[in-house]
């Protein structure tokens, strides 16, 4: 299962609320969830990562927000259970790109990577994954969180690894595409997650400040909204010997 971005305490609670009874009804074997805006305002704390995993998450991914608090610093450095994208300098940036588990002795390598279309000057998205997928070729499965605002760099990066891996989604714009698919050659896809947080807000903020930043063009602090909220994600059916899926599930569930 992949869980689209969690936006805030809300989202955070919300996820610890709903996912063990997914996990238990899908028969799910191993969750991934980007974690990059979980903590209030945006970013990562300790904090929020601690119960992100403490509500069933085996690994969280991250993005363009990962690196906004600092105090997250340590804890990427010191915790096998969270990444960031892998195109970052790796040699000045805290973290690593790829972390390798292992599921009933199933060798699973999980991938983080960020695209450059509107987003941060880093490695090329496509140097940075050839390099990753050539460590991990002990893997039977391999998944990767491609964090990307363009649908197209999203697609073509999709295609690209089509055979390669078992399931590219992709993460960041916070709202759920409805192209979940297997791709040609087997490797499971959907352009984006969706968003694990409030529904009534833009993106997990709220909306009142959204519009208004939108109307008199002035910086203005985020905040997060309160209300109800819904879980956005994607199951993925692999089969551990081809390490290719069978079959991709799109879900939302609200309260």
């Amino acid at each position: 299962m992949a869980i689209g971005d969690v936006v805030g305490r809300v989202g955070v609670d919300f996820l610890k609320l709903k996912l063990p009874s997914l996990k238990k009804d899908y028969e799910i074997d191993f969750v991934i969830a980007n974690g990059e805006n979980s903590a209030e305002g945006n970013g990562i704390v300790p904090i929020s990562a601690n119960k992100i995993l403490n509500a069933g998450v085996d690994v969280i991914t991250g993005g363009n927000h990962t690196f906004r608090r600092r105090e997250i610093f340590p804890y990427l450095n010191e915790n096998q259970r969270i990444i960031r994208p892998i195109n970052y300098p790796s040699e000045s940036t805290p973290g690593v790109g790829m972390r390798k588990f292992k599921v009933r002795d199933i060798s699973v390598c999980v991938i983080n990577l960020i695209g450059v279309v509107y987003m941060e000057c880093v490695d090329l998205p496509l140097t940075a994954i050839d390099k990753a997928i050539e460590k991990c070729n002990d893997c039977a499965v391999k998944i990767v969180d491609f964090h990307a605002e363009a649908t197209a760099e999203k697609l073509a990066l999709g295609y690209y690894l089509d055979g390669r891996v078992s399931a590219v989604f992709g993460t960041h714009t916070h709202v759920q595409t409805s192209d979940e698919c297997v791709l040609p050659k087997g490797t499971g896809y959907i352009t984006d997650v969706g968003m694990t947080g409030p529904i009534h807000s833009v993106l997990g903020v709220k909306k009142e400040i959204s519009i208004r930043r939108m109307k008199e063009r002035i910086p203005v602090r985020f905040e997060n909204a309160d209300g109800p909220c819904k879980m956005e994600c994607v199951i993925f059916d692999i089969d551990e010997n081809t390490g290719l899926t069978r079959s991709v599930q799109r879900l939302r569930v609200s309260d």
